[in-house]
């Protein structure tokens, strides 16, 4: 489980969390939703340990992030895996190697042993037979399945995903969802999600966080979202009026 507890952070004097407190849960999907500019991405980088909060604490299964030294976070780094956004492929490595490179930074596997692992892991995503590709030689679906496969190689506890799906066609959206969330519940890593995606909001949304003015508005269920009535969760995950009419219908079903 990772917890944060009445996080606050600023920079050059401007407040831009304000005493933010979540706890997200192992074998869940936690999404973290929110408009640009509105402190998710902050939040999430605050946990990573990218910024340091000012004020608070983030904890991985009660372990004190935040107050520990460089040498410390380096061996609770060890267990987080890190989907980004643009999937950040390394363009002059083979797609085996991008999934051996975490391997190669912190274990102490031999050649065979890491390409055994790398090659399980492109396998559970479903990429066989591409191991000697170049990531330019592969479609954005692929590259993101690549970049799932990169940040399981260490079998990480915690598993960070930004904007997953960006970039992607709604059927190969829905596909990487659905691997993200077959993969948190197999190896009931505690999976955190930044997403501006409603469709993963509704489909996948174990567990919401909703950031709102630097602040956790609303946190919820998939489920609790189609009933508030918290006007700006309403305002942002309904803007559309094919999601108007979702919610509608799924109101009066």
């Amino acid at each position: 489980m990772v917890e944060v507890k009445n996080i606050d952070k600023s920079f050059a004097g401007t407040q831009v969390l304000f005493d933010i407190s979540a706890q997200f849960e192992p074998g869940r999907m936690n999404l973290i939703i929110g408009a640009s500019g509105q402190g998710k991405s902050v939040l999430a980088k605050c946990i990573v340990g990218l910024h340091e909060v000012d004020n608070g604490s983030v904890l991985y299964d009660g372990r004190d992030f935040s107050a520990m030294d460089r040498k410390q976070r380096t061996e609770i780094r060890k267990e987080i895996g890190m989907l980004f956004q643009g999937s950040a492929l390394f363009d002059s490595l083979s797609v085996i190697e991008n999934v051996m490179f975490p391997l190669r930074m912190f274990t102490d596997m031999t050649e065979e042993e890491m390409r055994e692992r790398a090659s399980f892991c492109l396998t559970r995503v479903n990429i066989v037979g591409k191991d000697n590709l170049l990531p330019a030689e592969t479609s954005g679906g692929m590259q993101k399945r690549i970049g799932i496969a990169r940040a399981i190689a260490m079998n990480p506890r915690y598993l960070f995903c930004d904007e997953p799906n960006s970039g992607l066609d709604p059927k190969t959206s829905i596909v990487i969802d659905n691997l993200i969330r077959e993969l948190t519940y197999e190896y009931k890593m505690t999976t955190i999600v930044i997403t501006h995606d409603m469709n993963s909001v509704m489909e996948v949304g174990d567990h919401i966080v909703f950031i709102n003015e630097g602040k956790k508005w609303w946190e919820g269920t998939n489920k609790d979202i189609i009933k508030t009535t918290n006007e700006e969760v309403v305002s942002f995950v309904y803007a559309s009026s094919f999601m108007k009419t979702l919610r509608e219908k799924l109101i009066n079903n």
